[in-house]
């Protein structure tokens, strides 16, 4: 199996504090086939990052007081807890501030300065800062940014050039030659009748009027353009430009780079050429998959209608959340996010259809049998249609998810489920149980069920992994290691099973969706988005308002909430006050401790994730962060008027 690699790349994200549901889909595409391939024994390599310079990072940084790497390093460590509480398996994690990418990427600068195809020129055009994209007139067409919408800018300043016009031809030539190279097949004709035909225009890659970037090496007044910086991630993180590229070798080119919509031209334009500048090999294939998006708008964290996958995922569990993401948007199509639909997959889907068929049968065999089923057994009707939909199922759920279609994947594995719970009905165990000539037949009923329920457990491990971990305990079987397990009926002697908890228990709409609606109505402001009970005062109330000097003597992370800290203050009155705030995402624990914060002492306690807050400490809004006020040198207990 040395011969079987497969490389998958996601999207290397901008740090963003507020990663939604969008950003969550591609990198749980990414596990769900990266996990599939190790199952059937491919050397798997997932790749997945941050892409980390830019102009806007410096101006944020800016805003909030702080330098662009102090800026990004707080956010980089929320997104990889997230890609954890995902159960993500990425074998890589690449930030474009590591050194080792910084020195491969000034490199690969350099071989395309020698070849030729990188000159000095002067940029005067359209620019779109929150893209970090350069448009001529024609594309922006009344002055907005064909990609977000937003209002671009006329930008001029001394640049470096990548002769991407040179490349128009040579483009047109390779995606004739290799169909399937862009897919959905689509986005191709998009690229093709909408960027190259009316004729590429050079690509500016350097900047001038910011620093925060990789310094061009024969000109450290210029940084590197952004997408120059940010594609070549997929290379450099293979150590390609390093002293030892052995996974470069071994993994490229990459089978598939993973991306939405949004980002088709950057890697099926730009990133082809600049592999073809370089002399190294293409990737097999860019797959751009559509958009979650919320009553038929795209998420925005500047709309204010972002979904958090964290709320979603401790409320419902992880599983439940993947399963979703995966199964409800179509091949290459956008998908449309609402916590009615999400409600109804997990109890129609998962509570119902594969939750409800592991508690019977588990049931079913402890009533009958007293857990284990007999070796004598008899075969019956309906027996034979069951084990052949197993074989056709395999085949079905191989065919897409080869295909990256997820959806269909899981659709076929579903009517599966459905004729496993019809088999059920069919068999009948509760009327075979009533008289003992038929022992034998309900054992190989019951057997029949196990078998279902084990190669079940297969399809589902690539989408749902902790659930078919969870069904084969209870099956009294190890975690499953080879996908060929799912093309064997009859791989089990016999079973004995081990009762457990129901994996998917059923929720009430109505509750569910009234809790929902009561979190997307929370404050946007972090530090109260976990806080209950804050009051809105007028300005004739602001003198109930007691607001004292505190100490934070002792500071510590809250479980299981990812934005609050648990402070212990000295306030002056001789015992310790408890304060939860939410300021996780800006404050490592010990940067606070011995710092003075302003205290309101007065505020009615509320109880947060287990915590009893008594107060709240004052913080502003510094751009994208939060900032604790603080306030040094006054003594505890100090009331601030």
């Amino acid at each position: 199996m040395a011969d079987k690699k497969f490389y998958i790349t996601t999207p290397i994200y901008y740090p963003s504090d507020k990663l939604h549901i969008g950003h969550t889909y591609s990198t749980v595409q990414a596990d769900a086939v990266s996990r599939y391939k190790r199952l059937r024994g491919y050397d798997t390599f997932f790749l997945t990052g941050t892409d980390e310079h830019g102009q806007k990072i410096e101006d944020k940084a800016k805003e909030a007081g702080v330098t662009p790497k102090e800026y990004v390093d707080k956010i980089v460590d929320g997104i990889k807890d997230l890609w954890k509480l995902m159960n993500i398996t990425n074998d890589k994690f690449i930030r474009t501030t590591d050194e080792y990418h910084e020195k491969a990427v000034q490199l690969i600068f350099n071989k395309m300065y020698e070849k030729g195809d990188i000159y000095k020129g002067e940029y005067e055009g359209l620019y779109c800062k929150p893209c970090e994209a350069f448009w001529t007139e024609t594309q922006a067409a009344d002055g907005l940014c064909p990609d977000c919408g937003r209002p671009v800018i006329t930008a001029k300043e001394e640049a470096y050039f990548f002769k991407l016009s040179k490349y128009a031809d040579r483009l047109l030539e390779y995606y004739a030659a290799h169909p399937g190279f862009i897919e959905p097949a689509h986005r191709e004709t998009e690229m093709v009748n909408n960027f190259i035909k009316p004729g590429l225009q050079d690509l500016c890659i350097s900047r001038s009027t910011f620093k925060w970037g990789i310094p061009v090496p024969i000109n450290p007044d210029h940084v590197i353009y952004v997408w120059l910086d940010a594609l070549t991630n997929y290379i450099t993180a293979l150590g390609y430009g390093s002293e030892d590229d052995s996974l470069f070798k071994k993994f490229w080119p990459a089978d598939v780079h993973l991306i939405g919509k949004d980002i088709t031209r950057f890697h099926t334009v730009y990133w082809p050429a600049f592999l073809m500048s370089l002399d190294i090999p293409l990737p097999e294939k860019v797959y751009c998959h559509g958009w979650v998006l919320l009553d038929g708008g795209k998420m925005s964290k500047s709309k204010g209608n972002v979904v958090d996958p964290v709320q979603l995922a401790e409320r419902y569990g992880v599983d439940a959340l993947r399963y979703y993401l995966l199964r409800e948007v179509a091949f290459g199509a956008d998908g449309i996010f609402s916590n009615e639909n999400l409600i109804n997959r997990i109890n129609s889907d998962l509570a119902n259809d594969l939750g409800n068929l592991v508690s019977r049968t588990v049931a079913m065999v402890c009533k009958y049998f007293d857990v284990t089923i007999p070796a004598e057994r008899e075969d019956g009707e309906f027996d034979a249609e069951l084990k052949a939909l197993a074989a056709e199922t395999k085949t079905e759920a191989e065919k897409y998810l080869d295909a990256l279609n997820f959806s269909e994947s899981l659709t076929s594995i579903w009517k599966f489920i459905s004729r496993t719970n019809k088999y059920i009905d069919e068999t009948a165990p509760w009327a075979l149980a009533k008289d003992e000539s038929n022992k034998a037949r309900l054992a190989e009923v019951m057997y029949n069920l196990c078998e279902s329920i084990r190669i079940i457990s297969v399809f589902v491990a690539p989408f749902m992994p902790e659930t078919s971990v969870e069904i084969r305990t209870q099956l009294g079987l190890a975690p499953v290691e080879d996908w060929e397990e799912c093309g064997v009926f009859g791989k089990e002697e016999t079973y004995t099973v081990v009762k457990g908890d129901i994996i998917f228990p059923r929720l009430d709409p109505e509750k569910e969706l009234e809790e929902l609606a009561s979190l997307n109505k929370a404050p946007s402001n972090p530090l109260r988005d976990e806080i209950e009970g804050v009051a809105k005062i007028g300005i004739d109330d602001f003198a109930k308002v007691d607001l004292r000097v505190a100490e934070v003597k002792a500071c510590e992370p809250v479980a299981k909430a990812k934005k609050l800290l648990k402070l212990t203050l000295d306030d002056g009155t001789g015992e310790d006050r408890t304060v939860a705030s939410g300021i996780a995402l800006y404050y490592k624990p010990d940067e606070l401790i011995g710092k003075k914060v302003i205290l309101v002492s007065n505020l009615k306690s509320a109880t947060l994730c287990g915590v009893e807050s008594k107060g709240m400490i004052l913080a502003a809004d510094a751009g994208e962060e939060i900032k604790v006020i603080f306030v040094d040198g006054i003594a505890n207990g100090t009331k601030i008027r």
